[in-house]
């Protein structure tokens, strides 16, 4: 736990507040060029990346990734996008990816 302002604030805390709205720079991800080794999802510290099965098309809208589905390959069975609700930009999974798949790019709003 870290103590902040007086408060306890646990990991993860943008789960409960909404944090998209402040971001400057958001992830986007080249599911081509991703091997699906999950280290985008395990050191993200809002725990915001998630796998979304194929064809989870209600998913993909709702982490604001619609456009999204139709980038799986023909053997993908799922991808790894980050809930852009809650993403702070803060670009953990960028750096942690190994095949460089995911940049930050500039939010546009």
């Amino acid at each position: 736990m870290i103590v902040k302002a007086g408060k306890l604030v646990d990991p993860c805390s943008s789960r409960v507040t909404e944090t998209g709205a402040w971001r400057t720079f958001k992830p986007v991800v080249d599911h081509k060029q991703c091997i699906k080794c999950s280290l985008c999802e395990i050191y993200c510290p809002e725990g915001c990346i998630h796998q979304v099965r194929r064809g989870d098309r209600e998913t993909l809208i709702k982490y604001g990734h619609d456009k999204e589905a139709g980038q799986l390959a023909p053997g993908d069975d799922f991808l790894f996008v980050p809930d852009l609700t809650y993403c702070k930009g803060c670009s953990v999974c960028a750096h942690e990816c190994p095949h460089k798949a995911i940049e930050m790019v500039l939010e546009e709003k």
